[in-house]
C-alpha cells in the first residue's frame, strides 16, 4: 500500500505535539485555509508517493521520539494508509496525534461516505487537533494549534464517550503518563 507524502519525513519535531515527534506530511487537502502554514501540501496530485511499509521501518527504529503525527495536507483525505501506520505506532508504544481541518463531528458523521474509514484510523490516534485554521482567531500563544477555533481532543475518551472531550490545558504536558 502506497500513501501520498509532502516531503521527507520529519523525526526531530518539538512543536506538533508533546515531546520529540515524528511527524508524517500528508499531501494533499481541499480546505484552503487563508494563510495556511503549508500551503504546498495542497495539490492532491502533489508531492510523491511513497510505500508504507518504508514509513513503518521507520518507525520501528525510532528511539528517542514520544510518538508521531499525522499532518499535512489533510490526513483524513489517506485514512486506509494512515490506519496501518497509527496501528504500527500504537504497537511501538509511540502516542499518535493527528492534525485535521475537518472537524471531530464530520469525521463521524453518518453522511460522510467516509466515516467508517475516518473511524478505523481515529481508533489508533491519542490526539486529535481538529477544525479550520482561521486567519481572524490566529493566536501565537496556543499551544499546539493555530487558531482558537481548533480544538484539542482527547479520542480515546471522545470515541467512549461518544461525545467531544478535550484535552484539559493542564494535561497536555502529561497527557500519557496516565494513561
Amino acid at each position: 500500500m502506497k500513501i501520498r507524502i509532502s516531503s521527507s519525513t520529519t523525526f526531530d519535531s518539538i512543536v506538533d505535539g508533546p515531546g520529540l515527534r515524528m511527524v508524517i506530511w500528508t499531501q494533499g487537502c481541499i480546505h484552503n485555509c487563508k494563510d495556511c502554514h503549508n500551503p504546498q501540501t495542497h495539490d492532491i496530485c502533489g508531492g510523491h508517493e511513497v510505500e508504507i511499509d518504508n514509513i513503518i521501518s521507520n518507525i520501528k527504529k525510532l528511539k528517542l521520539q514520544r510518538g508521531i503525527t499525522l499532518s499535512g495536507g489533510e490526513p483524513f483525505l489517506q485514512p486506509e494508509a494512515l490506519e496501518v501506520i497509527a496501528k504500527e505506532a500504537k504497537i511501538n508504544n509511540l502516542d499518535v496525534w493527528s492534525y485535521t481541518g475537518f472537524t471531530f463531528e464530520q469525521l463521524l458523521d453518518s453522511r460522510n461516505p467516509n466515516r467508517f474509514k475516518n473511524l478505523n484510523l481515529l481508533k489508533h490516534i491519542d490526539v486529535l487537533v481538529d477544525g479550520k485554521f482561521e486567519l481572524d482567531k490566529k493566536d501565537f500563544n496556543l499551544k499546539f494549534r493555530g487558531s482558537s477555533n481548533q480544538r484539542v481532543i482527547d479520542v480515546v475518551k471522545s470515541l467512549k464517550y461518544k461525545k467531544v472531550m478535550l484535552v484539559e490545558e493542564y494535561m497536555q504536558d502529561n497527557l500519557f503518563e496516565a494513561r
